[in-house]
């Protein structure tokens, strides 16, 4: 038989089938949102995002579903996704793992592999909450953003290396902007601070040195979304 020939969807799988795999992708898809709602950190959480792994995971189920084991069909859906351009950059690297979890979830199921979405999900999901609550990989020492103002014919060079050497583990220029028509210059370092409950004392030494001009300390910025 030709693999070419057109064959009516309705006699390779039964009601029950499109029931049972629109309805597991959902809820195992709305189960993985859940999942990243709750392990979530920082500020770029969307509902819509929530929304899209759900509606991610019912759709490429039913795709694999279209495809099975049709050849043809394969490329045919493959040239006509190619056209689809995605405009909006992912601001998190856990975010694609989440889109690529309910892809993997929906093509189990798309493919009435159930057990095995059933169980992949539930274990993955079990890691990435294991991973957050015992915060495993987070660096020991965090790091703050720190921003200063000085008078543009101010010497900056080393101005501020006695007092950085007093509060803080390691510090490092990061940028120089000119600012306010050349007025000013601002100073962006990247600083691991000794102790947070002498952050004051440190902002105070700095605005001794700096004139009293603004000052700004981005505090947890590996956790936020800057």
């Amino acid at each position: 038989m030709n693999i070419f020939d057109l064959q009516d969807l309705s006699t390779e799988f039964s009601v029950l089938d499109i029931v049972v795999v629109m309805t597991l992708s959902f809820l195992l898809s709305a189960f993985i949102g859940w999942i990243y709602k709750i392990t979530h950190r920082g500020t770029s959480y969307t509902q819509s995002f929530v929304f899209t792994l759900v509606i991610n995971g019912m759709v490429v189920a039913l795709v694999m579903m279209i495809v099975g084991s049709n050849i043809a069909r394969a490329f045919s859906l493959v040239g006509a996704l190619s056209i689809i351009r995605f405009r909006n950059a992912v601001k998190e690297t856990r975010d694609v793992g989440f889109i690529f979890f309910t892809m993997a979830i929906g093509m189990a199921i798309g493919t009435r592999f159930y057990l095995l979405a059933i169980a992949g999900a539930v274990v993955i999901s079990l890691m990435i909450v294991l991973m957050v609550r015992l915060d495993w990989f987070a660096r020991e020492m965090a790091s703050q953003i720190l921003r200063v103002q000085v008078p543009s014919d101010l010497a900056f060079d080393n101005l501020f290396d006695k007092t950085f050497i007093k509060y803080a583990h390691t510090s490092e220029l990061i940028s120089v902007d000119t600012i306010q028509n050349g007025a000013m210059t601002e100073l962006t370092y990247s600083i691991g601070l000794r102790k947070s409950n002498r952050v004051n004392d440190f902002l105070s030494e700095l605005r001794g040195l700096n004139g009293g001009n603004k000052i700004t300390l981005i505090a947890g910025y590996n956790s936020t979304d800057l």
